[in-house]
C-alpha cells in the first residue's frame, strides 16, 4: 500500500474538477501535495504526460499519471477502500452515480454562466495570477484575458445565450433551494459521510459558485446550508470518515426534487446525445471520437414562466459518464431492482436509464474510445 507516500495533484483553485479531486483526497486522508498548474507546469509536466493542457492531473508515488476525476477517484478507491465513497445499497448507489453525472456534466451550464457573466473581471485576474505569478498585476490581467478567451467562448456551446440566461438562473436558484432543504436535515447527500454524488456536486458548487465572489454572495444569501456543506466537503470533519450512509438503502425524500430536476433537464439531452452519437458513429467508425459532434436543441424551465430553448453542442463524453448509472441499473435483479424501480417511479427517467447503451465507450490513454 502506498499510503505513506505522497501523491501530486496538479490543478488550481479556480478549477471546477480540481475542486472535486481535492475534496476527495482530503476526505480520504490520502497524503498529497497540490501544485498550481502554471504555464511552465502545463508545458513541462501536463502536456508531455497527457497530450494536451488539462487539469486536474494526479501523479502517483510510482510516477503513474491519472487524469479525469472519475478515473482518479476509481483508481484511488482501489488503493484506499475505506471509507468507501460508493454506497453499497443499490438505490443509494444509483442515486449517487446519477448525481455525479449531474454535477460533472450538467451543472457546468450555470457554473460557466455565473463565472463569465457575473464574475468576469475577478476571474480574469485569477487566471492571470495563477498562470503567471511572476508578472505584475497589470501584466497578469493581460495574460488572463488571453487565457480566458476559450472559456468565455465556450458559453454558446453549453447553451448559455441571452435567451437562456433567465432560465439558467431560475433553475440554478431553485436547485440551491432544494439542496438547502436537504442539507438542513443531512450533512451529506446520503447521511454522515460524502458519496461519489457529493464529489460530483462539489466541483461546480465550490470552485465556481462558492469561490467566485458574486456567485458566493448569492449562495450565502439564499442557501446557507449549501454553504455549510461546501465547507464540510472542503475541510471534512474527522467524524465524517467514521460516518455511515443512511440505513436500509434509503434515499431521502429531500433529494427527490434534485433528482427530478436532473431527469427533467438532463435526461432528454442524454437521450438525444445517444441518438446523435450512434448516427455519427455509423458514418465515422474509423475516426477518433471528437469532443463535440454537432448541435441539438435543449429546453430549460419547461412549462414555467422562464422557459427557454437553445442549441447546444453534443458531447459524447456525457455518454461515458452516463454509462456508469446505466450499467449499475442493468446489473440489478430481485429486490435490488425493485428498490431501484421504486426510486425511478418517484423521479421518472426509467425509460432513458434502461435504454440500450449502444456503442460502449471507454477511456484509454486519456482519450475517449469505443470499447
Amino acid at each position: 500500500m502506498p499510503s505513506n507516500q505522497t501523491y501530486i495533484l496538479y490543478g488550481g483553485d479556480i478549477s471546477y474538477y480540481t475542486g472535486k479531486a481535492r475534496a476527495y483526497l482530503r476526505f480520504k486522508d490520502i497524503p498529497f501535495e497540490e501544485r498550481t498548474a502554471t504555464r511552465e507546469v502545463y508545458r513541462e509536466i501536463i502536456v508531455p504526460r497527457v497530450g494536451w493542457a488539462v487539469i486536474p492531473v494526479v501523479v502517483t508515488p510510482e510516477d503513474h499519471t491519472l487524469q479525469d476525476t472519475t478515473d482518479i477517484i476509481d483508481a484511488l478507491e482501489a488503493r484506499f477502500p475505506d471509507p468507501a465513497v460508493y454506497p453499497l445499497g443499490p438505490c443509494q448507489r444509483l442515486a449517487a452515480l446519477l448525481l455525479e453525472v449531474y454535477g460533472d456534466e450538467w451543472l457546468k451550464i450555470p457554473a460557466m454562466h455565473y463565472r463569465w457573466n457575473h464574475n468576469t473581471d475577478w476571474i480574469i485576474r485569477e487566471f492571470g495570477r495563477l498562470s503567471r505569478p511572476d508578472l505584475s498585476p497589470e501584466e497578469q490581467y493581460e495574460v488572463g484575458e488571453r487565457t480566458c478567451r476559450p472559456f468565455r467562448g465556450a458559453l454558446p456551446a453549453l447553451g448559455v445565450t441571452e435567451a437562456t440566461i433567465p432560465a439558467i438562473e431560475a433553475s440554478y436558484e431553485a436547485l440551491l433551494g432544494e439542496l438547502d432543504a436537504h442539507f438542513a436535515k443531512h450533512p451529506f447527500l446520503f447521511g454522515q459521510r460524502p458519496s461519489i454524488g457529493d464529489f460530483g456536486l462539489i466541483g461546480p458548487l465550490y470552485a465556481h459558485q462558492y469561490r467566485d465572489p458574486a456567485s458566493g454572495a448569492l449562495m450565502e444569501r439564499i442557501a446557507p446550508q449549501v454553504v455549510a456543506w461546501v465547507k464540510r466537503m472542503m475541510a471534512p470533519p474527522a467524524a465524517a470518515r467514521d460516518g455511515s450512509f443512511i440505513a436500509d438503502d434509503s434515499v431521502p425524500e429531500t433529494l427527490l426534487p434534485v433528482l427530478r430536476r436532473m431527469v427533467t433537464e438532463q435526461f432528454p439531452v442524454l437521450s438525444a446525445t445517444r441518438r446523435a452519437f450512434e448516427a455519427w458513429n455509423e458514418q465515422h467508425r474509423e475516426d477518433a471520437i471528437p469532443r463535440g459532434i454537432g448541435t441539438h436543441r435543449f429546453t430549460l424551465e419547461q412549462g414555467r414562466a422562464n422557459e427557454a430553448s437553445a442549441d447546444r453542442a453534443i458531447f459524447p463524453f456525457d455518454l461515458w459518464m452516463f454509462q456508469r448509472p446505466q450499467e449499475h441499473y442493468a446489473g440489478l435483479s430481485g429486490s435490488a431492482r425493485k428498490c431501484a424501480d421504486s426510486l425511478l417511479d418517484r423521479i421518472g427517467g426509467q425509460e432513458v436509464l434502461a435504454a440500450p447503451i449502444g456503442t460502449r465507450l471507454i477511456r484509454r490513454n486519456f482519450r475517449l474510445e469505443r470499447g
